[in-house]
């Protein structure tokens, strides 16, 4: 079983946010270290992330309580409650389960991150800055580029476009090619004018990720203020062909290009 890295998701907040994964692995220790029962709450709340990633989330509710009837103290299992409770819009209780698996577990960054882009989805977009810097401020955080560009994506939604910049330049710098904070910068570029800029993060981004409908219409878009007809059609082509019912391809087919 892999370790269940659920990015990307259906795009809640834009075009490519970066919604949170069930990856557990900050708070994992070595299973040698871990009792019986705080083994059998690993294997429960693993299967449940399993479950959680291919939208089953009655059958992972399920192996989430096995996993807290063998240790109620494993933090891990909170944080997928969280996640799963999320995801059925039942926020009281996911907000909840994710307070408590900080309470249980303080310094872990995953959940810090997947707390925080909660609140993001719910529009509480200053708590979920701070959840975003909490996650960053744990040096063994391993992935931190995702709470950064999470961080971006919420500062955008808030209004605060200088704060975005500066998130995505962040993640970046630690994960070069971390394809929302490309496409997400890319998109900030084309509209400050900076058209250039725009298209090297633009063709970075379609280095390392199959295309999405929006970054095609930014192509689109970039390539035609760029006045390289030909790409400007190929990328048209991509967004009709393979995104057929999508708001962009309307866009498009109308020609409303502004």
């Amino acid at each position: 079983m892999n370790k269940f890295a659920v990015l990307l998701v259906s795009l809640l907040l834009s075009a490519c946010a970066q919604p949170p994964g069930a990856d557990l692995s900050s708070q994992q220790t070595s299973t040698s270290n871990l009792s019986e029962a705080q083994n059998r709450a690993r294997i429960h709340t693993e299967l449940a992330a399993d479950y959680y990633t291919r939208t089953q989330y009655a059958i992972a509710l399920h192996e989430l309580r096995d996993a807290i009837s063998a240790d109620s103290t494993y933090a891990p299992a909170y944080n997928m409650f969280g996640l799963v409770y999320m995801q059925l819009r039942e926020d009281k209780t996911a907000e909840s389960n994710f307070l408590h698996a900080i309470e249980l577990a303080p310094n872990d960054s995953e959940t810090h991150n997947n707390y925080g882009w909660f609140l993001c989805t719910r529009s509480r977009y200053e708590p979920a800055i701070a959840q975003f810097n909490m996650a960053l401020r744990n040096p063994l955080y391993p992935s931190p580029e995702r709470a950064l560009t999470n961080a971006g994506v919420c500062s955008l939604k808030a209004g605060n476009q200088t704060a975005a910049v500066a998130y995505f330049e962040r993640a970046l710098k630690l994960q070069p090619n971390q394809p929302q904070a490309l496409s997400q910068l890319a998109e900030i570029y084309f509209r400050q004018g900076r058209y250039a800029e725009s298209r090297t993060l633009l063709l970075r981004y379609f280095d390392v990720s199959r295309p999405s409908a929006e970054a095609l219409w930014l192509g689109v878009r970039l390539m035609r203020k760029m006045g390289e007809r030909n790409a400007e059609a190929n990328y048209g082509f991509q967004l009709r062909k393979n995104f057929p019912d999508a708001p962009e391809t309307r866009l498009l087919l109308s020609g409303q290009y502004e």
